[in-house]
């Protein structure tokens, strides 16, 4: 009586397959990109730096999504002019470390001594959107850029947002070494000092 024989498994066609499977499920599948807001941390103190109550402007952002400037709920399209004023304010005398001869603010001596020292503190409530807490980094960010474009006007005669997006994206076509020094001369006016706060209010 004859053996039956048993057919064989072409092992060479399975992994062209799968080959082949691998290919398709990387062309067809969407892999979602992680969204977040580009900063540079701040240098971490060994000692937490004393930072004086007029130069903190707070911001909270409660269950609700709304937003407290200074425990008052203020509308979103408020919060940008009001954190400009803040920032630019200049209230230190001119005889103090921190005088700014180049702000245009309201130089109240209750407010923020200057740019350099003005600190935007963010607080959120632990239910509260991702999506409110971007619309309100938006709206800061907007209070920095206007400030930092007159700046740049009124010493370089452009845009400080236009120029920077330009040598961001390698299109600046003029003296490249020259520009980033600029453009880092206007952040040095007018640093970007925003910190997320912690406090018990994080769950109210």
């Amino acid at each position: 009586m004859s053996k039956r024989r048993v057919p064989e498994v072409n092992a060479g066609s399975m992994a062209d397959i799968a080959f082949l499977l691998l290919i398709f499920f990387l062309v067809t599948t969407t892999i979602d990109k992680d969204k977040g807001i580009a900063r540079f941390l701040p240098i971490t103190h060994e000692e937490p730096q004393p930072i004086q109550e007029r130069n903190i402007l707070p911001i909270f952002i409660n269950i609700e999504g709304e937003f407290l400037v200074d425990e008052t709920v203020t509308p979103i399209n408020e919060i940008s002019e009001i954190a400009l004023n803040f920032i630019d304010n200049g209230g230190a005398p001119v005889d103090h470390e921190f005088y700014c001869s180049y702000c245009q603010g309201d130089r109240d001596p209750k407010s923020s001594d200057g740019p350099k020292k003005a600190v935007i503190a963010i607080d959120a409530n632990r239910k509260s959107t991702y999506k409110s807490y971007i619309l309100l980094q938006n709206e800061l960010a907007k209070a920095y850029n206007t400030l930092r474009n007159r700046e740049s006007q009124r010493l370089f005669g452009y845009d400080f947002t236009t120029i920077h997006q330009e040598v961001q994206e390698g299109r600046y076509k003029g003296n490249l070494q020259k520009v980033k020094a600029q453009l880092k001369e206007i952040k040095e006016l007018y640093p970007l000092l925003i910190t997320d706060a912690q406090t018990k209010k994080r769950d109210l």
